[in-house]
């Protein structure tokens, strides 16, 4: 496969879970840390920097807005729910796990 054609399948695969995201608003980041160790938050950091290596300029809340189809204040006003005891236990449990891996 020639990098182009993997670039774009790359890229296709992207957009796809973004839209999946964005469709799945009933899962909440808490969750998507807890089972996978990244959430829609790190997708837009990941993205803004893959845009400064590029030499474009583009602020945290820009990326965000990619990512989450909207700003990401209305997207928490409007599907983010209180993380549960049991989910910030969780998230404790595998966050320190992934710092002990580093």
């Amino acid at each position: 496969m020639d990098d182009q054609t993997r670039t774009e399948l790359e890229a296709a695969a992207f957009r796809r879970l973004v839209a999946h995201f964005r469709e799945r608003t009933d899962v909440q980041n808490i969750d998507l840390m807890n089972l996978s160790g990244f959430c829609r938050n790190c997708m837009s950091k990941w993205y803004r920097a893959a845009a400064e290596e590029k030499g474009l300029e583009m602020s945290y809340d820009q990326a965000r807005e990619i990512i989450y189809g909207m700003p990401y204040d209305a997207w928490k006003k409007k599907y983010q729910s209180e993380a549960t005891d049991e989910q910030m236990a969780q998230y404790e449990i595998s966050h320190a796990r992934a710092e002990s891996e580093e």
